[in-house]
């Protein structure tokens, strides 16, 4: 009757142990796969961020050839205005 009880017990708290193991197993799992999910979310607001310095970069540059050939008399104040109303609206 004692060796019952014993193996009772024993698998008792063996099942136990493997179900804590299978538990912090996955919590691991878990954690990781949402540290990549937040790492590739990073990368994408990174490469947004490059991307929309960059578009700045050639609006500037493409308004400040359009002042210059205004300044310098190539263009009149309606085709600097229609010139420059094409580039903001793209």
């Amino acid at each position: 009757m004692s060796t019952i009880i014993f193996y009772t017990l024993s698998l008792s708290a063996m099942a136990v142990v493997i179900y804590i193991g299978a538990r912090s197993i996955m919590k691991g799992f878990n954690a990781k796969n949402d540290n990549k999910i937040e790492k590739q979310e990073e990368d994408q607001n990174d490469t947004d961020s490059i991307d929309n310095t960059i578009n700045n970069s050639k609006l500037t540059y493409e308004l400040e050839k359009l002042n210059d050939l205004y300044k310098s008399g190539a263009l009149t104040k309606e085709e600097f205005e229609k010139a420059k109303t094409k580039i903001l609206e793209n």
